[in-house]
Formats: C-alpha cells, sequence, structure tokens
C-alpha cells in the first residue's frame, strides 16, 4: 500500500475572521466603514455566578479583548465575599448583588453570563429572559429534562436568545474534522468511537469540588460529557434517538483507604497522592479560602469523600436518527489525558488521538488520520492553539465582536444544540440507573430529526 503524508495547516485567526466578516448571500461587509457613524453604546453585561471560570474566561479574558465594546454593569454571586473579590480582581466599579432578581432590575443587561452550579443554571436562564436579557451560558444548559423543557418553553415565551458555550466546536482540529466529514471523506458515516480519558491531576479534581454531587452537576455524564455529546452532535449533522448507559463509582468515593474533609487539616497528607496543596495557589486561596466564611464551600474537598454520588467511570451505546452507532466512554484516573475519535464510514476511517496531559512530552501540533479504504493513509497536521484547543478566543470573538459574522462551519449554538447534548448524558444516567435504554424523544418535546436543523 502506498502511503502518503500531506501537512494541512489551520486556518489562521486572521483568515477566520475575514472569512467569517461578510454575509453569504451577496457577499456584503456586515461593518462597512462610515467615518460619519456615530459610535455605538457598549454591549451592557451582567454576570452571575463568579467563581474560576466567570472571573477567568467570561471576566478577565472578555475584558482584555473586548472593553471596547462591552462594559459590565453588574456581578452577582450567593457567596458577598467572592463577588467583592472578583470586582476587585477585575479593577470593575459596577455594583455587586447577592440577590439576582435586584441586579436585573437596577442594571437591565442586555446580556447575562451564567456561570453558576450547572443544577442552577435554568434558574437564571429562565428568569433572565423574563427580565429582558439574553443568555450567554456556560454548558451544560442544565441537568435535567424537567429544567430543560422548562429553558425550551421560557425561550419561546420571552423571544430572547440563548447561546450555549460549546468552546471545543471553535477549535481548529475539531473544525477540520468537521470539514473532512462534510467533504465526503469516507463517504457515509456508519458508526463512531469516542473514548475520553482525565487524568489523575483534571480528572481528580471534579470530585474535590462541587461536580462531585449528582443533585449540583448531574454526573459526569452531563457536566463533563455534554462537550463531547455536542462534538458527536455537530460532527454527524444528526440528533441522538436512543441511549444505553453504564456507570459506576470504582475509584474516588468510598474507594479510597483514608479520607478527611479537605486538604489543607487532612491528617494524611504524607500518604495519600491525591494530596492538594491549594495554599499555592494566591488567586485560589484568594477566591475560596478567604471567603469560605459565607458559605462554607472548600474548594479543596478529599476526592475520597463518603458523600461522593457521581461515577468515575462511564460507557454509553448511542443510536443516532440518521443511523449512525457511537460507543463512548470516559475515564476519570487515567495516568494521561486525551481523547481517540473514529469515525467508520462506505469509503474509509477518520481517526485522532489528541493526548493533552502535560505528564507526556507534546507535540506543537495535533494530528488527523484520514484512511481510506482503497487509497492509502492521509495526515493533516493541526498546529495547537491554547484554551481549550484554540476554541476560546473563537467562540468570544463570534459572540462579542463579530455576532452576525457568517458561520460557514455551524459553530454558533442554541437551546436546541444545549438540550440535545445534555439529554444523550441524561439518558445515559437515567439508563445506567435503571438498566433499560431511553428514547431521546420521551423526555422532552423534541423530537430527534436525522438531519440537524
Amino acid at each position: 500500500m502506498k502511503m502518503k503524508n500531506n501537512d494541512h495547516n489551520e486556518i489562521n485567526r486572521r483568515e477566520f475572521l475575514q472569512k467569517s466578516s461578510t454575509v453569504v448571500a451577496g457577499a456584503v461587509l456586515l461593518n462597512p466603514l462610515d467615518l460619519n457613524a456615530k459610535p455605538k453604546a457598549k454591549m451592557k453585561l451582567a454576570m452571575v455566578g463568579t467563581g474560576v471560570r466567570g472571573a477567568g474566561m467570561w471576566g478577565r479574558d472578555v475584558l482584555k479583548s473586548y472593553s471596547d465594546i462591552v462594559e459590565f454593569v453588574g456581578l452577582c454571586d450567593i457567596n458577598q465575599g467572592r463577588v467583592n473579590t472578583v470586582k476587585m480582581g477585575l479593577g470593575l466599579s459596577c455594583p455587586t448583588f447577592t440577590d439576582f432578581e435586584k441586579m436585573m432590575k437596577e442594571t437591565k443587561p442586555e446580556w447575562l453570563i451564567i456561570t453558576t452550579v450547572d443544577a442552577t443554571h435554568h434558574e437564571f436562564i429562565i428568569k433572565g429572559m423574563e427580565m429582558g436579557a439574553n443568555i450567554i451560558t456556560e454548558k451544560p444548559m442544565t441537568t435535567d429534562e424537567q429544567k430543560c423543557q422548562a429553558i425550551l418553553e421560557a425561550e419561546k415565551r420571552t423571544g430572547k436568545k440563548v447561546v450555549v458555550t460549546f468552546n471545543y466546536r471553535y477549535s481548529p482540529h475539531r473544525q477540520k474534522i468537521y470539514e473532512l466529514l462534510r467533504n465526503d471523506a469516507i463517504g457515509k458515516i456508519t458508526s463512531a468511537d469516542f473514548h475520553w480519558y482525565l487524568d489523575v491531576r483534571h480528572g481528580a479534581d471534579y470530585f474535590r469540588r462541587w461536580h462531585r454531587l449528582k443533585e449540583k452537576g448531574g454526573t459526569l455524564f452531563v457536566h463533563k460529557a455534554t462537550h463531547h455529546f455536542d462534538l458527536l452532535n455537530w460532527w454527524l449533522e444528526s440528533e441522538p434517538e436512543e441511549v444505553f448507559g453504564y456507570g459506576a463509582l470504582d475509584f474516588y468515593g468510598k474507594n479510597g483507604a483514608v479520607r478527611s474533609t479537605n486538604c489543607r487539616p487532612c491528617p494524611h497528607k504524607g500518604e495519600c497522592q491525591f494530596y492538594w496543596d491549594m495554599t499555592k495557589s494566591r488567586e485560589l486561596m484568594a477566591l475560596y479560602a478567604e471567603n469560605e466564611k459565607y458559605d462554607g464551600y472548600l474548594r479543596d474537598g478529599c476526592v475520597f469523600k463518603e458523600d461522593i454520588n457521581i461515577y468515575d467511570k462511564m460507557a454509553a451505546q448511542i443510536k443516532y436518527a440518521n443511523g449512525v452507532q457511537v460507543s463512548y466512554s470516559l475515564t476519570t484516573y487515567s495516568p494521561y489525558e486525551g481523547y481517540r475519535i473514529a469515525f467508520n464510514g462506505t469509503k474509509g476511517r477518520l481517526e485522532a488521538w489528541i493526548q493533552e496531559s502535560q505528564a507526556v512530552d507534546m507535540k506543537d501540533y495535533d494530528e488527523i488520520h484520514l484512511w481510506t479504504s482503497f487509497g492509502g493513509l492521509q495526515t493533516f497536521k493541526i498546529p495547537q492553539s491554547a484554551g481549550h484547543g484554540g476554541g476560546d478566543e473563537r467562540l468570544k470573538d463570534k459572540i462579542f465582536r463579530y455576532p452576525n459574522a457568517a458561520d460557514p462551519y455551524r459553530q454558533s449554538a442554541g437551546t436546541r444544540d444545549g438540550a440535545m447534548s445534555i439529554l444523550v448524558g441524561i439518558a445515559a444516567r437515567k439508563s445506567a440507573e435503571t438498566g433499560k435504554p431511553v428514547k431521546i424523544a420521551d423526555l422532552t418535546e423534541l423530537k430527534p430529526l436525522a438531519k440537524r436543523p
């Protein structure tokens, strides 16, 4: 077999913005130069939830790149100390609140950014729309089917817009996979294998935080895997129809030989391989440790606490409305971090093995391997980028700077996308609990479509 190796460089950021800054129909510039135009008022933002994600990705990073076009008019968190810490850290002058409705009434934001505990997303999405704001919500959109249905109904009722921040869609590597699949590189897609590995550093951290509780994050089938299920839905351009899932807690929680409330006062520091010294991080100490007195939240919780009630290993079989079958798994205590994805088709196979762990020697590019049934191997090398594979910056550009830009790769995500990703996880969780397959159509008013709308 003749083997060939072709390097493929991703679209750089300038080219991406140039291609995305025109309307497809007629290629009309969205923002033609008008020397007499008055400066537009800045977009008014409010944020509820001021933990690390809110303070960093949606606070510091937004102000760094978009302060010329956006302004924060309010910050809200149930922890008064934490919200004030974030306000000071970001150098903002806007008011802070612990009462969400009070913030909305007084500040009247155009857009509300939601970065709270997953199980509360629906409350702020719905109330935010009812009080006049469009929504930017962290994934997962919510954690169960009843809350999901309530969001769908509220969006129809209010006429407001919900953006679900699936940053993984925007990374050049994953975008290239989408492009190859759309260009019929392997013919009709018949099945896929998707296996994600969280290492004993990153994976363990989910069991230190509030994510360890099903009632807070819906299990990692929802909190973490929503990313993966959304990628599948997007790559396959179809919607899930039926799910069968397995899950177990075999490593963390009750399985530990020793335990404590959290790492700082732990008497087993010398013997526990999962001891984590939060005092080495000035940011985390200021954000969490110094504000524990307000709500009792321990950021460095013990990974072996007996109240942990989520799975640390998960697997699911997913049947799509277009006939594609998917085998998925998530492991949270792997020695390395990354994922393997492969698509089988009538003309070949597309696969990638991405290593994200700091414990291994990293290359400055990621590869995609395209095997054609009678044509050998073609390899694409995609330069690596910071921020979820380069997705963070592109996502925020689309939201804030170029909201009306063309979307040739269909990366923008709304409530249907948000719903279809979490419904796979919700169905897998239900199946793991009951031992029975779950049909997506039985969960909400949404009926799976063979072709994504």
